[in-house]
């Protein structure tokens, strides 16, 4: 097969598609909403014991009243979106291709309960970043896939998506999209995602460009040492949200009773998205148009127990510990996971950029999309040299 015959063939396997939800099926979430049953009130109506009646009551209104999902459906639709099919498994993915010649590919990998439109305020910076204060030789051709089981990326096909085996999917989509090389940027789940790419090290990989490295103490003394204020607070914060982050053990243990849970009830996802909040902490910067674009996505697809299920697999993979030797850029915000260096670099031995921002927190790309899309082109402006 000739090289033109092949591109052919790669390009045949890829079909656009349109985001388009039935009127139905909003007909049927509004239907809900207006019949929410809110849980027995808590002695305070605070995050104490998990999301409280007061803020469901006022999000549920906004959303039934005021929230226009076909308005966001125009926002997703705004960029070319994709189907194709990779190891037996439907993959959705936007691909926005920059104008400028020597863009650089740059996979753009969701965590959980996001989706691909955690990308949607960084796409057009970072493919067309003189528009948006830039230089031409900081563009990037972006690819944002859905993670299978989530979104569109569904039906899920089989057992077994760990996050080694979607790392090795979406290589394969950057080399069916026509890239032998690439790098990745990723928050939480994608970015433990980057860095199994960066583990799988395939041909062309050019680094990773990630919120948060996540090195917890080995139990070793020694790692202690250099501790100092900072690094304490880091540790205190990573204790905290183990108290809160619940549902991390309920989607590695029970996925489809937790899924059954949500299918049903459109204020169930909303309660259980409660990390789209900081979980009630104050510091979370995203706006209730994107918090309900996202808690409506999981809703509308009925994913949750599909998305839920990664934890599960994770759980189970047997994947044991080794060290990252990709080049590799962390951008910290102050409201989220606080990677603790010396920790991060006993795991990973090319950290080459390292950035500390004064706001913003998990969901930054949503919270701080500028400075997000600075901080990627700053690493890998880095890495050419």
């Amino acid at each position: 097969m000739t090289k033109t015959q092949n591109t052919a063939a790669k390009t045949a396997e890829i079909r656009p598609f349109t985001v388009a939800i039935p009127q139905a099926e909003i007909d049927d979430l509004n239907a809900r909403l207006a019949r929410t049953r809110l849980p027995r009130p808590a002695a305070t109506d605070d995050w104490t014991l998990g999301t409280p009646n007061g803020y469901l009551r006022e999000t549920v209104e906004y959303w039934r009243t005021s929230f226009d999902w076909r308005a966001q459906e125009a926002r997703m639709n705004a960029f070319p979106h994709y189907l194709t099919e990779l190891d037996g498994q439907t993959i959705h993915f936007v691909h926005v291709p920059s104008k400028e010649k020597d863009a650089t590919p740059l996979l753009l990998l969701h965590t959980y309960p996001g989706s691909f439109a955690d990308f949607l305020d960084v796409i057009g910076p970072l493919t067309d970043p003189v528009a948006h204060g830039g230089r031409a030789e900081d563009a990037f051709s972006v690819v944002v896939p859905s993670l299978p089981g989530f979104g569109f990326s569904t039906p899920v096909n089989g057992a077994g998506w760990t996050q080694a085996k979607a790392a090795r999917a979406f290589d394969a989509l950057m080399r069916r999209l026509g890239y032998d090389s690439y790098g990745s940027h990723g928050s939480d789940m994608g970015a433990m995602l980057c860095r199994e790419l960066g583990l799988l090290n395939p041909p062309g990989y050019l680094g990773m460009h990630v919120l948060q490295l996540f090195s917890f103490p080995s139990g070793d003394p020694a790692e202690f040492e250099g501790f100092g204020p900072k690094e304490y607070a880091a540790l205190e914060h990573m204790q905290w949200f183990q108290s809160v982050g619940g549902y991390n053990a309920m989607n590695a243990a029970r996925p489809q009773t937790i899924g059954a849970a949500l299918a049903d009830s459109p204020v169930g996802q909303l309660a259980y998205s409660e990390l789209l909040n900081s979980f009630g902490n104050g510091t979370s910067l995203v706006a209730i148009d994107q918090l309900l674009t996202q808690v409506s996505l999981y809703f509308l697809t009925n994913t949750q127990a599909t998305a839920s299920r990664y934890y599960y697999e994770e759980a189970r993979s047997g994947a044991e510990p080794a060290v990252n030797h990709a080049p590799t850029g962390v951008a910290v915000f102050a409201d989220d996971f606080q990677t603790i260096r010396s920790l991060a670099e006993r795991d990973n031995s090319a950290i080459v950029h390292w950035t500390e921002f004064p706001k913003a927190g998990h969901f930054a790309a949503m919270e701080a999309p500028d400075d997000v899309a600075a901080d990627i082109r700053a690493f890998f402006a880095g890495l050419r040299g």
